[in-house]
């Protein structure tokens, strides 16, 4: 009976095995060994360059400034969203609840209903010095002094990129972290009430502790988030990486080395770095939402 109950496991899970190894494991291997040549996309063979790739990774001072961008969007859109959305949610469904708050949770997701391809036009737009929204709004109430070039100043543009990039992405986890504060029972907010606490302690006791969770898993995706940012600045920067290199990311660095200069190769290489990146970032992020949870506990 035991022999018969493994062979019933294997066969159900035989074509599943089999599907993944061939659609995802196999396309990482190829990466993998790919990274390790100096392929140039088109040629029928590639010749085996070991480390090479990598090595040169370590000089490429284009690569280097776009790690650089993708390590200030690491620390600054995590952090950002996350305590954007979390004050928002909190507001929303504290101890004093908003009324109205589903509404408000419909206009804050809305931004999600769109592709990243098209918030990026639009923001276009409203970046656009001549007649964007920005600097029409700052010039109709006399602050003509502030109006700038949002994307093509240097010390602006990744500025401007990331405050898109928490734009597009706060909506989503104000729903998540209101779905997570409604889980806590309402007694504890209650008490919190009588106790005398305010809002701030409330939040610092209660809730923070309470949706620790859904914040790790925010902050790792929100980190792969950062670790990407293409499509963003493909499309709203101009040239390649914006004003100086200034909005330049790992992903448009491969991006272009692959398309534009036939290097594939070496294209695969900044993708595996990034891969590795991302997976130490989620390590990291795990392991310290599990140290902090049993702190906490």
């Amino acid at each position: 009976m035991r022999h018969g109950r493994w062979r019933f496991l294997l066969a159900a899970l035989a074509p599943a095995l089999v599907l993944h190894a061939v659609f995802v494991l196999s396309p990482y291997a190829q990466a993998f060994y790919l990274s390790l040549t100096d392929w140039t996309g088109v040629a029928g063979q590639a010749r085996f360059v070991g480390l090479d790739n990598f090595a040169r990774l370590g000089a490429d001072s284009l690569f280097l400034d776009a790690l650089r961008n993708n390590a200030v969007m690491l620390v600054v859109v995590p952090a950002a969203t996350v305590v954007l959305a979390l004050f928002l949610a909190s507001m929303l469904h504290g101890r004093r609840p908003v009324r109205g708050a589903s509404a408000y949770q419909i206009v804050y997701f809305f931004p999600q209903m769109l592709s990243l391809v098209i918030i990026a036009v639009l923001w276009g737009f409203v970046y656009n010095p001549n007649t964007g929204l920005l600097n029409s709004g700052l010039r109709a109430i006399g602050l003509d002094g502030l109006t700038r070039s949002w994307l093509a100043e240097p010390s602006l543009a990744l500025i401007a990129v990331m405050a898109v990039v928490v734009w597009s992405s706060v909506g989503f986890y104000v729903v998540l972290f209101s779905a997570a504060i409604d889980s806590i029972p309402k007694e504890m907010f209650e008490a919190a009430v009588l106790d005398g606490a305010g809002r701030w302690a409330t939040l610092r006791r209660i809730t923070l502790p309470l949706v620790a969770e859904s914040v790790q898993v925010a902050f790792v995706y929100l980190g792969i988030v950062a670790l990407d940012g293409f499509v963003l600045v493909q499309v709203m920067t101009v040239g390649p990486g914006g004003p100086d290199g200034a909005t330049e990311v790992v992903g448009l660095s491969l991006y272009r080395t692959a398309f534009t200069y036939g290097k594939f190769g070496y294209a695969t290489a900044m993708g595996v770095a990034l891969f590795f990146a991302a997976l130490t970032l989620a390590v990291f992020a795990l392991r310290w939402g599990r140290r902090s949870t049993v702190e906490t506990a």
